[in-house]
């Protein structure tokens, strides 16, 4: 990581993260490093890593105030970073995306950069600069830190169809999880999670809005009788990013990938975090849980142009720590 930039002052963290980091052991030691790996622009390994990427996912807000997370993919390239302070997202709009609502000019936008080749992952958060009716946009930066490569699957990446020509298929609202959702999230070792505050929490008076990925087991996330999700949280970096926006606003946007066709399925709901309860002993590894019920499902058939083949071993050296579901326990 590299020095504190000239523009970080102060503490990155809001209320809601300060909170987990008391009751998780870390408030001193994350006070000291707050600023030094969370900055107000790109460094420069950052740069030179996002413009190498087929693929990118956002969260965003839309007019409801519901968050949502998705996927962007394009010919490596499509991202680059003119300078420390902005990232071009040379990507069209798609109505498809029920996130694209949130992809206006001035809105707010987390990204994370991932290749699970060598599970190296950033991310930013910032503002969307939009020409009216351009396709691609600009981000400028307020937050950008490096995240841990534990809990990622290696997988290596296939188009299977030209970047920017849209599914031959129409996205599908379903009411709940279908039968077909059930099945992708049963089998599912990666989630993509998106969350916000609004301006009035953040540490910087902005909305803020982050994603970030999950990984575990296949069938790590648990499918409940109800129609909710519960999801282990291992140990990680102490930012508490996603889990202290939750605090703070019980709100989140999954988003599952079917990597063997670039099925997306996408839901925006409520979220609960879990901080005693009987089910964090009986899943290995787990040090809370948080949990979500969808309000809004959507299957986006083939929405990504691409597919990815799970490598041979790919699997995290992390995640063989991490226990499964006992049978029947919901």
């Amino acid at each position: 990581m590299s020095a504190t930039h000239p523009l970080d002052t102060g503490s990155p963290w809001h209320a809601g993260e300060l909170a987990l980091q008391r009751s998780a052991g870390s408030l001193d030691r994350m006070a000291m490093i707050g600023s030094k790996f969370i900055r107000r622009a790109m460094p420069e390994q950052h740069r030179e890593f996002f413009p190498m990427l087929p693929f990118v996912v956002l969260g965003t807000v839309d007019g409801s105030g519901d968050v949502w997370a998705t996927m962007r993919a394009g010919v490596p390239g499509f991202l680059h970073a003119p300078d420390e302070r902005h990232l071009v997202v040379d990507a069209a709009r798609d109505a498809h995306d029920p996130a694209d609502a949130g992809l206006e000019d001035r809105d707010s936008i987390g990204l994370l950069g991932i290749d699970p080749m060598t599970r190296r992952r950033n991310r930013l958060n910032g503002t969307i600069v939009r020409e009216p009716g351009a396709g691609r946009f600009q981000v400028e930066v307020e937050q950008s830190f490096g995240a841990c490569p534990r809990y990622i699957t290696n997988r290596s990446w296939v188009p299977t169809r030209p970047a920017g020509q849209p599914s031959p298929y129409a996205p599908v609202a379903i009411a709940g999880l279908d039968e077909k959702a059930r099945r992708l999230i049963a089998r599912a070792d990666t989630l993509f999670v998106a969350s916000y505050v609004e301006g009035k929490d953040s540490a910087d008076g902005r909305r803020q809005v982050d994603v970030s990925h999950r990984g575990g087991k296949p069938g790590f996330v648990r499918l409940d009788a109800d129609g909710g999700l519960t999801v282990p949280e291992f140990n990680g970096n102490f930012f508490f990013n996603t889990l202290g926006n939750f605090v703070l606003n019980p709100k989140a946007g999954l988003l599952f990938v079917d990597y063997a066709n670039g099925d997306l399925l996408q839901m925006t709901g409520d979220v609960e975090v879990i901080l005693d309860s009987p089910d964090i002993a009986v899943f290995q590894g787990a040090e809370r849980l948080w949990r979500f019920v969808p309000r809004q499902v959507v299957h986006r058939p083939a929405g990504l142009p691409l597919r990815w083949d799970e490598l041979p071993g790919g699997a995290s050296p992390h995640v063989a720590l991490t226990g499964s579901w006992p049978a029947g326990r919901a």
